[in-house]
C-alpha cells in the first residue's frame, strides 16, 4: 500500500490514567511516526498531542482504533 503524510489529534482529559497508556501504543507505532508535539492545556484541564505520521491507511487505522479505545482519550486523524 502507499503511505502518505497524516496528521493525528489527540486529545486526553485524565493524564494519570490515559497517558502511560497513550505513550505505549505510540512507542509501539514509532516506525511511523515522524514528529510528535505534547501541551498541556491547563484553562480546560486535557492534554494536547499532535502527531506527524507517514503510514498506510491500515496502519493509522490501527493505530487510531488502538488509542480510541482508551478511556478519556479521543482521537481524530487525517491523511493526505
Amino acid at each position: 500500500m502507499d503511505k502518505r503524510i497524516g496528521v493525528i489529534g489527540i486529545i486526553i482529559e485524565n493524564r494519570k490514567d490515559g497517558a502511560p497508556s497513550v505513550n505505549t501504543i505510540l512507542t509501539d507505532y514509532g516506525h511511523i511516526i515522524a514528529g510528535r508535539m505534547g501541551l498541556p492545556y491547563k484553562e480546560k484541564d486535557v492534554n494536547v498531542i499532535s502527531i506527524i505520521v507517514e503510514s498506510t491507511t491500515d496502519e493509522l487505522g490501527a493505530l487510531t482504533g488502538k488509542l480510541g479505545q482508551i478511556s478519556g482519550v479521543k482521537v481524530k486523524s487525517i491523511l493526505v
